[in-house]
């Protein structure tokens, strides 16, 4: 079996993060004022059928305040919560955080950095708005300060991604994560457990292509109904299209997956989750991330089973 951390079944991003720095990093989210390409008509109009920005940004996050005003608040907040906390990264969550011009995006992610107790930046993005040059401004951050990347795989196939209004074909994806490998950038790819019209039998099978793409983590979330989204329409409309999990379905589920995803590959997290008021379907009760987590890892145990068991002969 894989080497993976004392007492773990999968190759969890936290504790490689604690090994390799020394002590716990924990984020803190801004709110930088994006958008993205296929909301302001570059590309679609819309955005993302499944996106609600709102559903996920912390009450602190808002662009009016600014970058520096947004971090203090952040670490003050999590400064309680996490007081074992060794430094902070600055996540540029919210939209793409790479559409914009390159003198912007160096002035955005150079005020971020100047905050005490920063220690790098996280930028999540789509893959069509990254490019040679913005993978050179990471890697030139990334010489003195940490770097992490995350792009939005969501699905690897293009019918899906045309469907939830993506924008982007999956071949894009590619380039981008080629790019970033170049570039030597930690990246994290995200995926969507569920999307309408793929079935649980071709989510396992995507696990074929997820493990050839050139990504340090993944990030998986299982897909919710978030409301006052387009596809909150579709789903009331077509729901016969969508096999929404049911909290235990998910938990043997993303075991099976996981079992599935070559070992090396960084776990950043194993199920998403959108506050009760944004959620209208599936309905897990008010169970938090952490308790979702306990379970899936106690399934690892009780199934004796581990990430990448079918790539390992067993």
């Amino acid at each position: 079996m894989f080497d993976f951390p004392l007492g773990k079944r999968y190759n969890p991003l936290t504790q490689h993060l604690r090994q390799k720095f020394g002590h716990r990093l924990q984020k803190v989210s801004v709110d930088a004022g994006f958008t993205c390409p296929n909301r302001d008509g570059s590309v679609a109009i819309g955005g993302c059928t499944y996106c609600n920005n709102s559903a996920f940004n912390p009450s602190y996050c808002s662009p009016q305040k600014g970058i520096s005003q947004q971090i203090a608040e952040g670490i003050e907040f999590h400064e309680r919560r996490y007081r074992r906390a060794g430094g902070f990264l600055v996540y540029f969550q919210p939209y793409s955080n790479t559409y914009a011009s390159i003198d912007k995006l160096q002035a955005l992610y150079s005020e971020a950095l100047s905050a005490e107790g920063v220690v790098g930046i996280s930028v999540s993005t789509r893959p069509d708005c990254f490019n040679d040059e913005i993978a050179q401004i990471l890697a030139d951050i990334g010489k003195s300060k940490i770097v992490l990347l995350e792009l939005g795989i969501e699905s690897v196939r293009n019918s899906t991604l045309q469907r939830i209004n993506r924008g982007h074909s999956f071949e894009i994806t590619i380039e981008a994560f080629e790019i970033a490998k170049k570039h030597q950038l930690f990246t994290t790819g995200h995926y969507i457990l569920g999307l309408p019209g793929e079935t649980r039998e071709q989510m396992l099978d995507d696990t074929k292509v997820l493990n050839t793409i050139p990504m340090n983590a993944i990030k998986l979330h299982q897909l919710q109904i978030v409301r006052d989204t387009a596809m909150e329409c579709d789903f009331r409309n077509l729901p016969a299209d969508y096999q929404l999990f049911e909290l235990a379905e998910y938990i043997d589920f993303v075991v099976s997956f996981t079992e599935h995803l070559r070992p090396d590959l960084l776990i950043d997290r194993l199920a998403g989750e959108v506050p009760p008021a944004f959620l209208v379907a599936p309905d897990w009760g008010l169970i938090r991330y952490d308790s979702v987590l306990r379970r899936i890892e106690k399934r690892f145990e009780e199934l004796d089973t581990y990430q990448g068991k079918y790539l390992m002969g067993n």
